[in-house]
């Protein structure tokens, strides 16, 4: 039989009638204030989305992005530090939290790394921001470090967290096995969708509670959050698409860069029990992508803001205030 073109909203269509399966989100349910006291929520259109934000604080301007598959309450344990010293932006990437999940595109290229870096210099802007220091983690790396290459003028300082660039380029069989959904999520859709749909909340556990993961860092709190967001076929969807341009189009946009480089102060950490801190020479692989940085491990697995944020704070604070 002759395989047919996923339709997207075919796919979301009949998920949603099977209650049972996936109880889906309701739209517009209200934020967790408890989570950010003080901080102000808004919408912010961008050209190709509509971005949730949160900001509050005094100082300098300072983006926080957050990683797969959490929202921006993965700062909820740093941010009201940060907030004492900063003028804190946080954003829920196109795809997840309360952003819109726009359709795709060609060549999955709505949820390119250079497409959600527009949209955090949208959202930066609409606020009165033309520069700022940006903090990336995870997914939330990868656009800081397109920010960072594409648009040195806006990007005063940057750091990330538990990345390194084009892992794809250096791949294992230790790699393969821990990052096992950097291959499972780019399966041509409704594969993975499917199947994390069946039981999202399941999944969603799976990673967090891996030795490299989260362990018990993630708050049951966080974690509820973080499956509201998640338990909706939509953003399943979006966010599959986020690892299909990771293989796809970003590799395109990389190559393009050439011999271009991060040359904003940078500063890289990561944890040390987890699979980068484990597998790769993080500052070797970074010093050959940026002219300024410095970097450490911490005493985390992947998910370093919540596993170990009083030390997290600390690294922010000291390289953000120097």
């Amino acid at each position: 039989m002759m395989s047919t073109p996923y339709d997207r909203r075919e796919f979301l269509k009949t998920t949603l009638a099977a209650p049972a399966v996936l109880t889906p989100r309701r739209r517009g349910t209200a934020q967790p204030v408890a989570f950010f006291r003080g901080f102000e929520t808004r919408k912010i259109q961008t050209a190709g989305a509509t971005i949730n934000t949160l900001y509050g604080g005094v100082g300098p301007p300072l983006l926080l992005i957050h990683g797969y598959p959490q929202t921006h309450v993965e700062w909820h344990k740093i941010a009201p530090g940060l907030a004492q010293k900063f003028t804190v932006v946080m954003t829920d990437l196109r795809g997840y939290g309360d952003s819109s999940r726009p359709p795709e595109g060609q060549n999955h290229r709505n949820y390119s790394k250079r497409a959600m870096a527009l949209d955090q210099i949208e959202v930066m802007r609409t606020l009165g921001f033309e520069r700022f220091a940006v903090v990336g983690h995870d997914r939330g790396a990868r656009v800081t470090w397109r920010l960072a290459v594409e648009y040195p003028e806006v990007v005063a300082k940057a750091v990330v967290i538990d990345i390194v660039p084009l892992p794809y380029s250096m791949v294992t069989r230790e790699f393969a096995t821990q990052y096992f959904h950097w291959f499972f999520l780019i399966q041509p859709a409704p594969f993975p969708e499917t199947l994390i749909a069946n039981n999202a909340e399941f999944y969603l556990r799976s990673r967090f509670l891996r030795p490299t993961g989260g362990t018990d860092a993630i708050t049951p709190e966080a974690f509820a959050e973080y499956l509201r967001c998640f338990n909706d076929p939509a953003a399943i969807h979006a966010q599959c698409e986020d690892y299909r341009a990771g293989a796809t189009i970003d590799l395109e946009h990389a190559g393009e860069d050439g011999t271009r480089k991060v040359t904003c102060p940078l500063l890289v950490l990561w944890g040390e029990r987890g699979t980068v801190g484990r597998l790769y020479d993080v500052m070797t692989i970074w010093r050959g992508h940026a002219t300024n940085v410095t970097g450490r491990p911490l005493p985390a697995g992947h998910f370093v803001p919540e596993e170990a944020p009083d030390l997290t704070l600390s690294a922010l604070l000291s390289f953000l205030a120097a």
